[in-house]
Parts: structure tokens; C-alpha cells; sequence
């Protein structure tokens, strides 16, 4: 009992809640400049996330989360996963990394689960994963035989990937060219400073070039205050189906065609704002940029958009007024080799951002830091080692 007081009042001496910070911890300046990860199996990075109290880094590999410290050793992980683990965010309040997770019978879950010599299932679901980061401290956990992960199902984004539309005079799969769920944040509310903290999950989109409704990315809003009656372990014979009706808000962003959407979405303190990393698009009419930024302190605002045939009214987020602008398509943005298979900040405008490698025929990351510069052409830039 004494040892559980000590641990409650140590938690709400150090922590403030997962948008503003921690009150103590490693500072962005303690941070080591890089954090390798060493070889990690077939499947290439998709996210990281770091704990500046406690002073562990987590990585996705796609179908395991990985725990290190900031030396890159490892301390543990939650293997088993036959979906699609992408990017990653950290409550450092409850110890809990929260991650997406998919499964679904396309292009790349057909993938995974060839390489992992895993039966098609023919289910599509789609997860906020929830693992709790004080019970990784060895390495293969398994996912669905523990208690360590359990995931919330996202029944708005199981309708809008399964549901058919009208582009033009054909009919097609996938609402808003949704292609599941990727980027994932927490954050206040857009627009202002009350609320939250808010989970924000971006779907990945298609980048169709025969479409004209998938040039917007789109970002749900949960408010996870009562997400504990949700949360089921995972049992992947079995997905279950349990969580909320609908998001809080469902937000619009004009970015122009990118391929498979918002890959990292981050919000960052220090500006603000959200970050938000992609593979660029195909169309011939937009710049293609790989790193967009929302601007946090712009309300929400109404407007129209193309769906199955027809245009709805939406509520759109804005871009940050930085960055080069396409004058014909009116986006702004940054073209930046890094930041669509890890990105996180680390406050007073540094960031860690995951390097796709290889060590032999496997792959491996090296978490990397970096200053935000945001100026002209410039994205972010390496700090000196």
C-alpha cells in the first residue's frame, strides 16, 4: 500500500497532463542526438514515441512495439500483432503509449500477412492500441495472450473504409478514399486552449489519381475520457467490436493527393501546432509536399467538399501560413526526407525523427534529432553530433 501511495504521489508531483508537458524529466538538450534500435525483423518502422520522465523511447515495427532505452538497448516488447501497427503517441500521465492499429483485406494487410504466413481473415477492423508502458520490461510479450495491450475499435473508420461511393459515373470502395487509420496524437482542442486533452487519428488515403475526392486528409477528435469501458484485450481470433459511436469531431484538411495519407501526426506544445508527415502524392496538379503543419491556434471553419458525387458541408482545419505555397492549388508545405516512419517532439522545438534502415536483410531505425526551423524551404535541421 505504501509502495502504491509513493507511486500516485511521485506520478502527480512530476506530471502535468500529456498536452502541456512534464514538469520534470529530460530536458531536449539531454537527450542523446541518436537512439539506434538495432535489427528488428521484416517490417520497416512506422512510428516512435519517447518518455522524457522515465527515459525510454518506443518503436513500431508494424507488427511488434518495441521498448529501448535512450542508448538503444533493448527492455522489452509486445510481438504477435497480424495487423498493421502504425504510428505511435505517449500519455506521459498514465504510462501508456497508444498506437493504430489495422486489419484489413487490402493491398497491405494481404502483405503482412503473407510475410508473417498468416491465413486471410476477411475482417476489416480498425484500433486505437493501448499499451501499457510500465509492464513492458521484457521482450516478447504477446499481444493477445496478455493484459499489457488492449484496443478500443474505431467504428466510424470501419464504415468510411467499407463504404461504396460515386466518383464520376463509377462506383468505388472507400468513402474519402479512407485506407484505415495511421497518424495519432494527443492534443487540446484545434482552435483552443480548453478541453483535452483529445486523441486525434488520421486516416490513411488512397492516392487513387483517377479520384477527385481524396485530396483532403482526414482527422477524427475522441474525447478518451471514458475509453476504460471500451478498452478489451486483444484476441485476434476474435476481433471484437467495442467502442465509441462516434468520434467528437471529424475534421477536414487540403493538402492535395498524397499516397496512403497522414503517415505521423503530431502536436507539438512548443508551437502549437500539429505536424503532420506523408508519403507525397501522384497528381500532376500539386506540389507534392511530404511535411504539412496545422495551424492549432485557427478554429475549425465550414466548407464544402466532393463525396459520392456530390458536395457536403465539413468542418476544415488550416495549414500554417509557412512554408512554400503552390499558388495554384493554395497548399503549403515542406519537402523533407524524414518524419513519414517516425516523428515526435521533445518541446522548446526539437524532435526525434525515425530513420528507415537496414542492418543486413533486416530492418532497424535510428531515432535522430532534429531542430524545427520552419523557414522557407527548410524543414527541420540535424543537430551537431
Amino acid at each position: 500500500m505504501k509502495r502504491l501511495l509513493l507511486s500516485v504521489l511521485f506520478s502527480s508531483a512530476c506530471l502535468l497532463s500529456p498536452v502541456t508537458g512534464i514538469t520534470e524529466g529530460l530536458s531536449p538538450s539531454q537527450l542523446p542526438n541518436e537512439i539506434p534500435t538495432g535489427p528488428q525483423g521484416k517490417f520497416h518502422v512506422q512510428g516512435i514515441a519517447v518518455d522524457q520522465l522515465r527515459g525510454f523511447i518506443y518503436f513500431s515495427f508494424t507488427n511488434e512495439l518495441i521498448k529501448t532505452d535512450l542508448k538503444g538497448h533493448l527492455i522489452g516488447s509486445v510481438t504477435g500483432l497480424v495487423g498493421h501497427l502504425g504510428d505511435l503517441t505517449y500519455d506521459p500521465l498514465t504510462d501508456r503509449v497508444f498506437g493504430s492499429l489495422e486489419y484489413k483485406d487490402d493491398r497491405i494487410g494481404t502483405s503482412i500477412r503473407k510475410k508473417l504466413d498468416v491465413a486471410e481473415s476477411g475482417v476489416n477492423a480498425f484500433y486505437v492500441a493501448i499499451f501499457d508502458g510500465a509492464k513492458i520490461m521484457r521482450p516478447h510479450i504477446d499481444a493477445s495472450a496478455t493484459d499489457v495491450v488492449k484496443a478500443v475499435y474505431l467504428k466510424e473508420v470501419a464504415e468510411d473504409y467499407q463504404a461504396s461511393v460515386k466518383v464520376g459515373a463509377e462506383t468505388v470502395p472507400h468513402r474519402y478514399a479512407c485506407s484505415g487509420i495511421d497518424g495519432i496524437t494527443l492534443g487540446p482542442g484545434i482552435g483552443s486552449s480548453d478541453g483535452g486533452p483529445f486523441l486525434y487519428i488520421a486516416y490513411g488515403i488512397y492516392g487513387d489519381v483517377s479520384r477527385d475526392d481524396n485530396d483532403h486528409q482526414v482527422i477524427l477528435q475522441y474525447d478518451i475520457r471514458d475509453w476504460a469501458s471500451y478498452a478489451r484485450p486483444l484476441s485476434q481470433d476474435a476481433l471484437h467490436t467495442v467502442g465509441p459511436e462516434k468520434p467528437a469531431s471529424k475534421y477536414f484538411l487540403y493538402t492535395g493527393n498524397t499516397s496512403y495519407g497522414i503517415q505521423n501526426l503530431e502536436y507539438d506544445r512548443a508551437s502549437g501546432n500539429f505536424f503532420a508527415a506523408v508519403y507525397p502524392g501522384k497528381k500532376l496538379n500539386f506540389p507534392h509536399h511530404s511535411l504539412f503543419v496545422i495551424d492549432g491556434r485557427k478554429a475549425p471553419h465550414s466548407t464544402m467538399i466532393q463525396s459520392d458525387g456530390r458536395e457536403i458541408e465539413v468542418q476544415a482545419l488550416s495549414l500554417l501560413d509557412a512554408g512554400e505555397k503552390d499558388e495554384k492549388s493554395g497548399t503549403r508545405g515542406w519537402n523533407f526526407k524524414y518524419g513519414a516512419t517516425g516523428l515526435t517532439p521533445l518541446g522548446d522545438g526539437y524532435f526525434y525523427l525515425a530513420r528507415k534502415e537496414k542492418i543486413a536483410d533486416q530492418s532497424s531505425s535510428t531515432a535522430v534529432k532534429y531542430r524545427w526551423i520552419g523557414e522557407g524551404e527548410t524543414a527541420f535541421e540535424e543537430v551537431a553530433k
